[in-house]
């Protein structure tokens, strides 16, 4: 186990708050999001990040701004109107915590040892981290990586970085350092960090659209899973579900995800999942067709995280469930292929059409007959081929070898 209990810094609930208030779509949510906003940035007295905010939400949609995800619309739907008075109050908070931190730091350089200054920098690091000053609070992580013994300590510190570079969407912070912490972990990482790494490593995947890899990770870290203060439990068990429903066979969603006790806990909490992930094991394709839909709503679209991929995502589903039914039969009517999604007979031309066409369907739609025939390619041919490219591959190899050693 961790030496001790990671907290939840930074408060990685308020650049998702942030998000949804940059989301025209959800707008019957931004008020209430907008003072769970405030009421977070109070409380951990974030001032550095409240100036940010207010630069932000002044500026014109176009302006490419932090802090958020440099891929979404970082123009605020509703105005957060500047409170000078909590401003002031929450940075002469800051200031005045700084200062202690400070005089505690110098008091323990004069008169003490490593561990005592190492213990004074990590708590000047985490308060600039808590309250949101994205370069300070990353510079002062790296000087007590610096000073920290031990390899554990290191790895939180380097978590921390981690959480920071979701906390402020820079994909570069969150890969150097997720690199780092793989490393460290190599060197003597216990089993607590190894799983919550697993977590950290699986949430990065999803941001940028690795679902297979994600859910590997997710599926490992599900009946360990302790790092609370990246995400909740139930969020989680959604992502694992999300990214195990486009990425697992029908075999292993049974048994990895639908059966999984971990999941079953709090399936109760997740009707739109334990509805999309049943119905897609049951083959009622109607009823995925709109737990697909209701997903894309509620989950995909809201999601700081998976809002870049909604799209993606949604036509990846419906491309499975298709191939699933077909795989089947050799062929199908337009019209019962139509029924079993619940969907007009139109509807399934045009979008099978568009699948045929980008070849990740492998059928053919007779118009005449309206019927649509699988023509499944050959197991033999597919090997044939890849004994021919892999063959290609050993002679290039050959003959590049032979010009070195002739």
């Amino acid at each position: 186990m961790a030496e001790d209990a990671v907290l939840p810094i930074p408060n990685l609930d308020l650049p998702q708050y942030h998000f949804t208030l940059t989301q025209p779509a959800v707008g019957h949510m931004h008020q209430e999001v907008l003072t769970n906003l405030v009421e977070g940035i109070e409380k951990d007295q974030m001032a550095p990040y409240y100036r940010a905010l207010l630069s932000a939400s002044q500026q014109p949609p176009s302006t490419p701004l932090s802090p958020t995800s440099p891929a979404t619309s970082r123009h605020f739907q509703v105005p957060l109107l500047e409170d000078k008075a909590l401003l002031e109050k929450m940075e002469a908070a800051n200031a005045e915590e700084l200062k202690k931190l400070d005089e505690r730091l110098q008091e323990a350089e004069k008169t003490e040892g490593e561990t005592e200054i190492a213990d004074a920098l990590r708590a000047r690091a985490t308060y600039l981290t808590r309250i949101g000053d994205k370069d300070q609070s990353i510079a002062a992580q790296e000087l007590a990586f610096e000073k920290t013994p031990g390899v554990g300590s290191k790895i939180d510190i380097v978590l921390t970085l981690v959480r920071i570079g979701f906390f402020f969407g820079d994909h570069t912070i969150i890969t150097k350092n997720l690199t780092r912490a793989e490393e460290l972990i190599e060197q003597g990482g216990d089993w607590d960090r190894r799983n919550r790494l697993k977590v950290y490593q699986g949430l990065h995947a999803l941001s940028v659209r690795q679902f297979k890899r994600a859910c590997d990770l997710f599926v490992d870290a599900l009946s360990t899973f302790t790092a609370t203060e990246l995400l909740k439990y139930n969020d989680f068990a959604s992502l694992t579900m999300i990214a195990g429903a486009l990425t697992l066979k029908r075999s292993e969603l049974k048994k990895k995800i639908i059966a999984a006790p971990e999941v079953i806990q709090v399936i109760h909490e997740l009707p739109i999942l334990a509805e999309l992930t049943k119905s897609l094991y049951d083959c009622h394709y109607d009823k995925f067709f709109i737990a697909l839909a209701k997903l894309e709503q509620a989950q995909l679209l809201p999601s700081r995280v998976l809002h870049p991929h909604s799209r993606f995502y949604v036509r990846e589903m419906r491309i499975l469930a298709y191939a699933q039914l077909l795989e089947s039969y050799r062929s199908l009517t337009l019209e019962s292929l139509a029924t079993a999604f619940g969907v007009s007979a139109t509807f399934v031309d045009a979008e099978l059409a568009r699948f045929i066409a980008s070849g990740h369907l492998h059928c053919t739609i007779d118009r005449v007959r309206g019927v649509v025939e699988t023509n499944r390619p050959s197991a033999k041919n597919a090997q044939y081929e890849s004994v021919l490219r892999q063959g290609d591959i050993l002679l290039n190899s050959v003959q590049k070898l032979s010009k070195v050693l002739y």
